[in-house]
């Protein structure tokens, strides 16, 4: 017979490891499925400053190595591999991949959500090196320096603040003549002496000497090109959960987010969704742990009343 976990893990970041720990720890079988390697988009993170317990900061590869180490060292499996389709609904769940199918009376998706790029050459390679997808993290790199956001929704604007309080000059660069944001923000960013705005405009290229030096912009009315100099870029044109293996037959809202409150439940009994990929206010490795703890206490609720 197929071994039946206690629980499956899909997605192996800070979610993913700190349920695996908690489920382990309180004696059940588990399994975690990552596709690439411990830590999610952490490991695209040369510095992580903002989790506690570290006062000279860590890299994302090695906070996500220390998770999955912490998980396995009481007995949490792990397994390569990509997660292809599900069937959720039933009362064993069973999680496919290329090779293998895995079955489980618990399945917690901890997918995250992947930054959207702005698909430009060198953006991948300079991720790091002076582009980033997230202020919160990485802005007090750039405290004194000048610094680009491109995007005009509510996280853009709200990148924009919090890079104003920390940067010398925060300019924005926007596709259209007017933020998308709400009327809230727009007033904020209005009123802040920092903050340059570039309308109608699009970055086009990156020029670096192995870090971002400059952006070239083109305004997408006039295709007049213009650079600016700049020691850092930060990409806030939205985010795409990772759900289609999930979309059809759990509750997601109109973004693709899982619709999941405070207790990480979804729609379907024994199915939880964790970290990033849920309907949630703030995404950060902090709250994508916590998450991670309150699955598992809830998962352990199910479990022992089946």
């Amino acid at each position: 017979m197929e071994k039946i976990y206690d629980v499956i893990i899909i997605g192996g970041g800070p979610a993913g490891y700190t349920a695996a720990l908690y489920t382990v720890r309180a004696g059940f079988s588990t399994l975690l499925i990552e596709k690439m390697s411990a830590g999610g988009q952490m490991t695209q993170t040369n510095e992580i400053d903002n989790y506690p317990g570290f006062n000279e900061g860590i890299d994302g590869f090695t906070l996500g190595m220390k998770m999955q180490q912490g998980a396995e060292r009481f007995g949490a499996q792990t397994v390569y591999e990509e997660v292809v389709s599900t069937k959720l609904c039933e009362k064993i769940k069973s999680v496919s991949t290329i090779k293998n199918t895995y079955y489980g009376k618990v399945v917690m998706i901890a997918t995250g959500a992947e930054h959207r790029m702005l698909g430009i050459e060198d953006e991948a390679l300079l991720t790091g090196r002076g582009v980033s997808y997230c202020a919160t993290c990485d802005g007090m790199f750039y405290k004194g320096k000048n610094v680009v956001v491109v995007g005009g929704g509510n996280s853009a604007v709200a990148d924009a603040l919090v890079l104003s309080r920390i940067a010398n000059k925060v300019m924005i660069v926007h596709r259209r003549d007017t933020l998308r944001a709400t009327k809230l923000y727009h007033e904020q960013l209005m009123q802040t002496e920092n903050v340059e705005f570039y309308w109608d405009s699009i970055v086009t290229k990156l020029i670096s000497d192995g870090t971002l030096t400059h952006v070239k912009l083109q305004n997408v009315k006039t295709k007049e090109e213009q650079l600016l100099e700049t020691d850092g870029l930060f990409v806030s044109i939205g985010r795409s959960p990772v759900t289609n293996v999930f979309s059809e037959q759990i509750r997601c809202d109109e973004n693709g987010y899982i619709i999941a409150d405070e207790t990480t439940c979804t729609n379907i009994p024994g199915v939880y969704a964790i970290g990033d990929v849920r309907t949630k206010e703030v995404r950060q490795i902090v709250t994508a742990a916590s998450d991670g703890a309150v699955a598992a206490h809830y998962a352990e609720k199910y479990l022992l009343e089946e």
